[in-house]
């Protein structure tokens, strides 16, 4: 599994608000962590059961982080990077991750430690046709009593997987989401073991 992690912070470079919408009727920011019977409302979700399942596993109550923002999708247009599977189709997503206890919102280390960490112990998996990158960004979250949002930190996770048709890449994206959700919740266990 090819793996990499970076910063992104930027003054062009993605930001995310928490909580977020795009209109009355369009997407719009779930709590999942603390209301997970809101899942279905997230329309990702109903269509891929695969993200369902990551999505319950990241915002399960003793886990370290959970989930605000996501997408999939499928395309046959590749990066030169990425010729090296020798694939026709990815299949993709990306889930914004954030810690869930708002201390550790905005610690850039902490940010900077977690994506370093399990770049690193992805990097130890078996070598399959899939991709995984973290990327810290610039979070702005709305703070009960603050005086307008405070700046933060959230990780955005991207999975590929690959194939010679849409049907394996999306199976090789699962293996890779499976590996990614069964380390966040190898690392959530550890560091509550550790409080």
């Amino acid at each position: 599994m090819q793996v990499d992690w970076g910063v992104e912070l930027g003054a062009d470079d993605e930001v995310l608000e928490i909580p977020w919408a795009t209109s009355d009727a369009g997407p719009r920011y779930w709590d999942l962590k603390r209301h997970p019977d809101q899942l279905p409302n997230v329309e990702e979700a109903n269509r891929f059961p695969e993200l369902a399942e990551f999505l319950t596993a990241v915002n399960s109550s003793g886990g370290m982080l959970e989930t605000a923002k996501c997408d999939v999708w499928s395309s046959t247009d590749m990066n030169p990077e990425e010729e090296i599977f020798g694939a026709l189709h990815k299949f993709g997503s990306y889930v914004d991750l954030v810690f869930a206890d708002e201390g550790s919102r905005f610690s850039f280390p902490e940010h900077e430690q977690f994506v370093k960490q399990i770049a690193e112990l992805l990097r130890r998996v078996p070598e399959i046709p899939a991709s995984s990158e973290f990327l810290v960004r610039r979070c702005y979250y709305h703070v009960a009593g603050a005086n307008g949002p405070r700046q933060g930190f959230y990780v955005t996770n991207y999975v590929f997987g690959y194939g010679t048709d849409e049907r394996q890449a999306r199976q090789q994206w699962l293996i890779g989401m499976k590996l990614v959700e069964n380390l966040i919740r190898q690392i959530s266990a550890k560091r509550q073991w550790l409080t």
